[in-house]
């Protein structure tokens, strides 16, 4: 009497599963903000692949590595994951790829700008998206260091991400015949940054370069207005080399007028990338997408057409389709990954605009310069990348 039909069971999820800074400096940077953006290629690719429902988790990994590796580890271990992407802060996505690497799994990078990343610590199973502070340093520098002489000095934030863009950055000053007068560096989360704009105005460096990043950035930039360090006349002025349009909302046109940053992205640039920011806004109402999180959109999305065009979840197997085949989506156009896991997209260099030359609330930068990745990025033989055999 007990004997029936047996029940269908259904298919396992295909799991994705997503780091980030979720309550802390770098919330409107990478945050839920990725979270939409990885749903959205999900239900844009169809919701499933090789038969099975996609599901996407999500942590905040607190800017704490120990805290990135472990819930990597349980991801893989316990829920099944067959990916991460995002990654968190530099550090965070360090000590999630030595996981992923051990564990034969695939690790999509989109928030972290350490180019040691698709550097010297490459690997067969892990893609860098969206920017990196080489980037960074090479496209604003540039377009800022337009004689020999120019001066720099650097306010700096005291971890591995601050450190590389300022190595970077000043490389890239010193090659265009600029010279940097010094540097200081701060705490990351710190409230005052008083002490560090006042040796950065007694430097009497023509350009100050910050090489801080969320809420410090915004915090560093609206303090800088108050004691009137790079103000019109001053002889010096701003250089934000991680502002990313995110930060605008919060820190204001008023104060950050003229600064001018670079990113792979901007909302505004063309009528494909509209259409995607009306979408995110949905989910999102009132922020701005970034650079991190089309670059999170367009890593999930690629990873899934090359896992149903291999037919498997194998790491290595998927992460060579995914170099063998060119991105192509709402950002990205015919674009190449190398085999260090470079994704070879422009960068577009951005100046804010003034209060009184926008047109809402989102019309907040415009595009002066479109750099090429292979003037943006390193080079292959550059980078230091020694992938297995």
């Amino acid at each position: 009497m007990l004997a029936g039909p047996a029940r269908a069971q259904a298919p396992k999820p295909f799991v994705i599963g997503l780091t980030a800074d979720m309550s802390g400096p770098f919330v409107d940077f990478s945050g839920p903000g990725q979270v939409v953006a990885a749903e959205m290629a999900a239900q844009d690719f169809g919701g499933s692949v090789l038969g099975r429902p996609l599901k996407i988790l999500s942590a905040d990994d607190q800017n704490k590595a120990d805290i990135a590796s472990a819930t990597a580890r349980r991801w893989f271990d316990v829920e099944g994951a067959e990916a991460i992407v995002g990654g968190g802060n530099s550090s965070c996505a360090l000590a999630i790829l030595n996981v992923a690497r051990s564990a034969g799994k695939s690790f999509m990078i989109s928030a972290a700008g350490n180019p040691a990343l698709s550097g010297t610590e490459c690997s067969p199973v892990s893609t860098h998206w969206a920017y990196d502070t080489y980037a960074q340093a090479t496209a604003t520098g540039t377009y800022l260091t337009d004689k020999p002489g120019e001066s720099w000095f650097f306010v700096t934030s005291d971890y591995a991400f601050g450190h590389a863009l300022e190595r970077d950055a000043a490389a890239v000053m010193q090659k265009l015949g600029g010279k940097v007068q010094g540097s200081v560096r701060a705490p990351l989360g710190t409230p005052d940054f008083s002490s560090f704009l006042l040796q950065a105005q007694a430097a009497k460096a023509r350009t100050i370069g910050l090489a801080v990043a969320g809420h410090d950035l915004i915090n560093i930039i609206k303090q800088a207005g108050e004691f009137g360090v790079g103000a019109s006349g001053s002889g010096q002025r701003l250089a934000g080399l991680t502002l990313f349009s995110s930060d605008l909302p919060g820190l204001g046109l008023q104060a950050a007028q003229g600064l001018v940053s670079t990113e792979s992205f901007y909302w505004d640039r063309n009528d494909a990338t509209r259409a995607w920011t009306r979408r995110f806004h949905e989910k999102r109402p009132g922020k701005i997408p970034n650079l991190s999180h089309a670059g999170v959109y367009s890593a999930v999305l690629h990873y899934l057409k090359a896992v149903q065009a291999v037919g498997s979840a194998d790491a290595v197997k998927v992460n060579e389709q995914m170099r063998k085949a060119r991105v192509d989506d709402f950002n990205n156009k015919n674009v190449a990954i190398r085999s260090d896991g470079r994704v070879m997209h422009p960068m577009y260099v951005l100046r804010t605009k003034a209060p009184s030359a926008s047109k809402g609330p989102f019309d907040v930068q415009e595009i002066l310069a479109t750099v090429p990745p292979e003037q943006a990025f390193r080079t292959a033989d550059q980078t230091g990348c020694k992938l297995p055999a």
